[in-house]
Protein backbone atom coordinates (compact mmCIF):
# COMPACT_ATOMS: atom_id res chain seq x y z
CA UNK A 1 0.00 0.00 0.00
CA UNK A 2 1.33 3.52 -0.93
CA UNK A 3 1.96 5.75 1.15
CA UNK A 4 -0.79 7.99 -0.09
CA UNK A 5 -3.11 5.07 0.41
CA UNK A 6 -1.81 4.54 3.61
CA UNK A 7 -1.85 7.14 5.25
CA UNK A 8 -5.85 7.68 5.27
CA UNK A 9 -5.86 3.85 6.30
CA UNK A 10 -4.31 4.86 9.57
CA UNK A 11 -6.45 8.20 9.71
CA UNK A 12 -9.59 5.64 9.64
CA UNK A 13 -8.15 3.32 12.31
CA UNK A 14 -7.08 6.32 14.44
CA UNK A 15 -10.60 8.17 14.49
CA UNK A 16 -11.88 4.71 15.64
CA UNK A 17 -9.54 3.78 18.42
CA UNK A 18 -9.13 7.48 19.73
CA UNK A 19 -12.97 7.90 19.47
CA UNK A 20 -14.18 4.99 21.36
CA UNK A 21 -10.94 5.98 23.75
CA UNK A 22 -13.56 8.94 25.76
CA UNK A 23 -16.29 6.60 26.60
CA UNK A 24 -13.75 3.73 27.82
CA UNK A 25 -11.89 6.68 30.05
CA UNK A 26 -15.18 7.27 31.06
CA UNK A 27 -16.24 3.44 32.03
CA UNK A 28 -12.55 3.26 33.65
CA UNK A 29 -13.40 5.99 35.93
CA UNK A 30 -16.27 4.03 37.37
CA UNK A 31 -13.52 2.55 40.23
CA UNK A 32 -10.91 5.31 39.91
CA UNK A 33 -9.90 8.21 40.07
CA UNK A 34 -8.56 10.31 37.41
CA UNK A 35 -4.83 10.20 38.46
CA UNK A 36 -5.57 6.28 39.05
CA UNK A 37 -6.82 6.29 35.45
CA UNK A 38 -3.92 7.96 33.91
CA UNK A 39 -1.24 6.19 35.35
CA UNK A 40 -1.98 2.91 35.74
CA UNK A 41 -3.16 3.45 31.37
CA UNK A 42 1.04 4.59 30.94
CA UNK A 43 1.98 1.61 33.28
CA UNK A 44 0.23 -0.79 31.25
CA UNK A 45 0.82 0.63 27.73
CA UNK A 46 4.72 -0.13 28.44
CA UNK A 47 4.37 -3.09 29.86
CA UNK A 48 2.43 -4.20 26.91
CA UNK A 49 5.03 -2.00 24.42
CA UNK A 50 8.13 -3.37 25.98
CA UNK A 51 8.44 -7.24 24.77
CA UNK A 52 7.81 -5.90 21.36
CA UNK A 53 9.56 -2.77 21.21
CA UNK A 54 12.72 -2.88 23.59
CA UNK A 55 15.23 -4.28 20.85
CA UNK A 56 14.12 -0.42 18.83
CA UNK A 57 14.89 1.40 21.99
CA UNK A 58 18.93 0.50 20.96
CA UNK A 59 18.76 2.50 17.48
CA UNK A 60 17.89 5.24 18.84
CA UNK A 61 20.58 8.13 19.74
CA UNK A 62 21.04 9.87 22.43
CA UNK A 63 20.32 13.30 20.56
CA UNK A 64 17.38 11.93 20.23
CA UNK A 65 16.37 10.99 23.87
CA UNK A 66 15.67 14.54 24.71
CA UNK A 67 12.85 14.83 21.95
CA UNK A 68 11.81 11.38 22.75
CA UNK A 69 11.19 12.53 26.20
CA UNK A 70 9.57 16.16 25.54
CA UNK A 71 7.16 14.67 23.27
CA UNK A 72 6.27 11.81 26.15
CA UNK A 73 5.39 14.87 28.63
CA UNK A 74 3.51 16.77 26.32
CA UNK A 75 1.92 13.96 23.88
CA UNK A 76 1.54 11.32 26.48
CA UNK A 77 1.94 11.34 30.12
CA UNK A 78 -0.05 15.21 30.69
CA UNK A 79 -2.58 14.18 28.17
CA UNK A 80 -3.45 10.69 29.96
CA UNK A 81 -3.98 12.83 33.31
CA UNK A 82 -5.88 15.64 31.61
CA UNK A 83 -8.54 13.91 29.82
CA UNK A 84 -9.19 11.76 32.52
CA UNK A 85 -10.25 14.99 34.87
CA UNK A 86 -11.84 16.43 31.96
CA UNK A 87 -14.58 13.34 31.33
CA UNK A 88 -14.70 13.26 34.97
CA UNK A 89 -16.19 16.67 35.15
CA UNK A 90 -18.16 17.28 31.42
CA UNK A 91 -19.63 14.51 29.09
CA UNK A 92 -17.38 12.21 27.27
CA UNK A 93 -18.76 13.55 23.94
CA UNK A 94 -18.06 17.14 24.98
CA UNK A 95 -14.58 16.48 25.73
CA UNK A 96 -14.32 14.80 22.29
CA UNK A 97 -15.29 18.29 20.91
CA UNK A 98 -12.84 20.14 22.44
CA UNK A 99 -10.25 17.66 21.47
CA UNK A 100 -10.75 18.91 17.63
CA UNK A 101 -9.16 21.87 18.73
CA UNK A 102 -5.70 20.23 18.47
CA UNK A 103 -4.99 21.11 14.60
CA UNK A 104 -5.80 24.52 15.34
CA UNK A 105 -3.07 24.47 17.68
CA UNK A 106 -1.06 22.54 15.79
CA UNK A 107 -1.03 25.53 13.19
CA UNK A 108 -0.49 28.14 15.91
CA UNK A 109 2.28 26.33 17.94
CA UNK A 110 4.14 25.55 13.87
CA UNK A 111 3.62 29.60 13.15
CA UNK A 112 5.49 30.51 16.68
CA UNK A 113 7.64 28.13 17.24
CA UNK A 114 8.96 26.37 13.77
CA UNK A 115 8.54 29.40 11.29
CA UNK A 116 5.55 28.53 10.12
CA UNK A 117 3.26 31.41 8.27
CA UNK A 118 -0.46 32.08 8.45
CA UNK A 119 -2.39 32.41 5.22
CA UNK A 120 -5.68 34.57 6.05
CA UNK A 121 -7.95 31.99 5.61
CA UNK A 122 -5.83 29.75 7.92
CA UNK A 123 -6.20 33.05 10.71
CA UNK A 124 -10.16 32.74 10.16
CA UNK A 125 -10.55 29.22 10.67
CA UNK A 126 -8.52 29.97 14.15
CA UNK A 127 -11.09 32.59 14.79
CA UNK A 128 -14.21 30.12 13.97
CA UNK A 129 -12.43 27.93 15.68
CA UNK A 130 -11.93 29.56 18.77
CA UNK A 131 -15.88 31.08 18.10
CA UNK A 132 -17.31 27.59 18.22
CA UNK A 133 -15.38 26.72 21.19
CA UNK A 134 -16.91 29.64 23.48
CA UNK A 135 -20.17 28.67 23.00
CA UNK A 136 -20.05 24.95 22.99
CA UNK A 137 -18.68 25.93 26.48
CA UNK A 138 -20.77 28.65 27.56
CA UNK A 139 -24.10 27.15 26.32
CA UNK A 140 -22.76 23.28 27.88
CA UNK A 141 -22.48 25.23 32.05
CA UNK A 142 -26.02 26.93 31.22
CA UNK A 143 -27.50 23.63 30.01
CA UNK A 144 -25.43 21.27 32.35
CA UNK A 145 -25.52 23.07 35.89
CA UNK A 146 -24.48 19.57 37.67
CA UNK A 147 -21.61 19.51 35.27
CA UNK A 148 -18.65 22.01 36.02
CA UNK A 149 -17.33 23.01 32.36
CA UNK A 150 -14.26 25.00 33.95
CA UNK A 151 -13.14 21.29 33.42
CA UNK A 152 -12.95 22.18 29.46
CA UNK A 153 -9.78 23.90 30.21
CA UNK A 154 -8.57 20.24 30.32
CA UNK A 155 -8.70 18.92 26.88
CA UNK A 156 -7.91 22.40 25.78
CA UNK A 157 -4.58 22.30 27.59
CA UNK A 158 -4.14 18.53 26.30
CA UNK A 159 -4.81 19.97 22.57
CA UNK A 160 -1.90 22.27 22.71
CA UNK A 161 0.44 19.57 24.30
CA UNK A 162 -1.09 16.95 20.94
CA UNK A 163 0.17 20.25 19.05
CA UNK A 164 3.52 20.56 20.56
CA UNK A 165 4.01 16.40 19.83
CA UNK A 166 3.19 16.40 16.80
CA UNK A 167 5.47 19.22 14.94
CA UNK A 168 8.28 17.71 17.29
CA UNK A 169 7.76 13.91 15.73
CA UNK A 170 7.97 15.52 12.31
CA UNK A 171 10.62 17.99 12.69
CA UNK A 172 13.07 16.00 14.81
CA UNK A 173 12.35 12.17 14.76
CA UNK A 174 11.46 11.21 11.22
CA UNK A 175 14.31 9.18 10.98
CA UNK A 176 13.66 7.04 14.15
CA UNK A 177 11.05 4.58 13.98
CA UNK A 178 7.78 4.88 14.60
CA UNK A 179 7.55 1.89 17.87
CA UNK A 180 10.89 2.85 18.93
CA UNK A 181 9.31 6.36 19.37
CA UNK A 182 6.32 5.14 21.06
CA UNK A 183 8.48 2.58 22.98
CA UNK A 184 10.63 5.24 24.22
CA UNK A 185 7.61 7.68 25.31
CA UNK A 186 6.52 4.62 27.62
CA UNK A 187 9.33 3.68 28.88
CA UNK A 188 10.55 7.41 29.98
CA UNK A 189 7.16 7.56 31.82
CA UNK A 190 7.49 4.72 34.35
CA UNK A 191 9.13 6.08 37.05
CA UNK A 192 7.11 9.23 36.71
CA UNK A 193 3.83 7.28 36.57
CA UNK A 194 4.70 4.49 39.45
CA UNK A 195 5.27 7.74 41.70
CA UNK A 196 2.30 9.38 40.77
CA UNK A 197 -0.21 5.88 41.73
CA UNK A 198 1.78 5.80 44.96
CA UNK A 199 0.57 9.18 45.40
CA UNK A 200 -2.71 8.13 44.54
CA UNK A 201 -2.48 5.60 47.24
CA UNK A 202 -3.90 3.10 45.09
CA UNK A 203 -2.90 0.23 47.15
CA UNK A 204 -4.76 1.09 50.38
CA UNK A 205 -7.62 2.73 48.46
CA UNK A 206 -8.71 0.57 45.71
CA UNK A 207 -10.60 -3.03 46.54
CA UNK A 208 -10.63 -5.77 43.91
CA UNK A 209 -14.10 -7.12 43.71
CA UNK A 210 -16.70 -7.99 40.57
CA UNK A 211 -17.59 -4.07 41.08
CA UNK A 212 -14.41 -2.79 40.39
CA UNK A 213 -13.31 -5.79 37.61
CA UNK A 214 -14.77 -3.72 34.29
CA UNK A 215 -13.48 -0.86 35.99
CA UNK A 216 -10.09 -2.58 35.30
CA UNK A 217 -11.07 -4.31 31.81
CA UNK A 218 -12.03 -1.09 30.25
CA UNK A 219 -8.50 0.63 31.33
CA UNK A 220 -6.45 -2.66 29.69
CA UNK A 221 -8.57 -1.89 26.52
CA UNK A 222 -7.65 1.86 26.57
CA UNK A 223 -4.01 1.76 27.40
CA UNK A 224 -3.57 -1.33 24.60
CA UNK A 225 -5.53 0.09 22.05
CA UNK A 226 -5.75 3.59 22.88
CA UNK A 227 -1.88 4.18 23.64
CA UNK A 228 0.50 1.17 22.92
CA UNK A 229 -1.37 0.59 19.40
CA UNK A 230 -2.78 4.01 18.44
CA UNK A 231 0.82 6.10 19.50
CA UNK A 232 2.25 3.77 16.99
CA UNK A 233 -0.12 3.90 14.29
CA UNK A 234 -0.13 7.72 15.36
CA UNK A 235 3.62 8.10 14.68
CA UNK A 236 4.00 6.44 12.06
CA UNK A 237 0.99 8.33 10.33
CA UNK A 238 3.47 11.94 11.00
CA UNK A 239 6.79 10.18 9.55
CA UNK A 240 4.66 9.71 6.15
CA UNK A 241 2.68 12.75 6.41
CA UNK A 242 2.12 16.49 7.69
CA UNK A 243 1.65 17.56 10.96
CA UNK A 244 -1.53 18.83 10.09
CA UNK A 245 -2.64 16.13 8.24
CA UNK A 246 -2.03 13.76 11.03
CA UNK A 247 -3.56 16.19 13.78
CA UNK A 248 -6.93 16.14 11.48
CA UNK A 249 -7.90 12.43 12.93
CA UNK A 250 -9.59 15.11 15.03
CA UNK A 251 -12.22 15.96 12.43
CA UNK A 252 -13.56 12.35 12.72
CA UNK A 253 -12.93 11.71 16.62
CA UNK A 254 -16.16 13.54 17.93
CA UNK A 255 -17.94 11.62 15.23
CA UNK A 256 -16.91 8.01 16.95
CA UNK A 257 -17.42 9.59 20.50
CA UNK A 258 -21.08 10.83 20.24
CA UNK A 259 -22.02 7.85 19.13
CA UNK A 260 -20.85 6.11 22.41
CA UNK A 261 -21.65 9.08 24.53
CA UNK A 262 -25.58 8.77 23.09
CA UNK A 263 -25.78 4.89 23.35
CA UNK A 264 -24.49 5.38 27.25
CA UNK A 265 -26.77 8.02 27.57
CA UNK A 266 -25.37 11.58 26.92
CA UNK A 267 -27.48 14.08 25.51
CA UNK A 268 -26.20 16.66 23.04
CA UNK A 269 -28.80 19.46 22.08
CA UNK A 270 -28.95 21.28 18.42
CA UNK A 271 -26.95 24.31 19.96
CA UNK A 272 -24.06 21.75 20.85
CA UNK A 273 -24.07 20.04 18.09
CA UNK A 274 -23.97 23.41 15.77
CA UNK A 275 -21.17 24.69 18.05
CA UNK A 276 -19.11 21.36 17.64
CA UNK A 277 -19.97 21.86 13.71
CA UNK A 278 -18.43 25.20 13.86
CA UNK A 279 -15.33 24.17 15.45
CA UNK A 280 -15.08 21.40 12.46
CA UNK A 281 -15.40 23.68 9.97
CA UNK A 282 -12.79 26.29 11.72
CA UNK A 283 -9.82 23.11 11.74
CA UNK A 284 -11.49 22.55 8.07
CA UNK A 285 -10.17 26.35 6.97
CA UNK A 286 -6.80 25.86 8.59
CA UNK A 287 -5.84 22.99 6.77
CA UNK A 288 -7.25 23.76 3.39
CA UNK A 289 -5.20 24.54 0.68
Amino acid sequence: MKNKQLRWFFLFILSVIWGSSFILIKKSLISLSPIQVGSLRILITALVLLPIGFKSLFSIQKKEWIHITITAIFGVFFPAFLFSFAIKGIDSSITSILNSLTPLNTLIIGALFYSFTFKKHQFVGVLIGLIGTAVLIFKGSELNPNQNYWFSIFPLIASIGYAFNVNIVKKNLSNVSAIGITTGNFVILIIPSLLVLWYSDFANTFEFSKDTYPSLIYLTLLAVLGSAFATFIFNRLVQISSPVFSSSVTYLIPIVAIFWGIIDGEQLIPIQLIAGIVILLGVYLTNRK
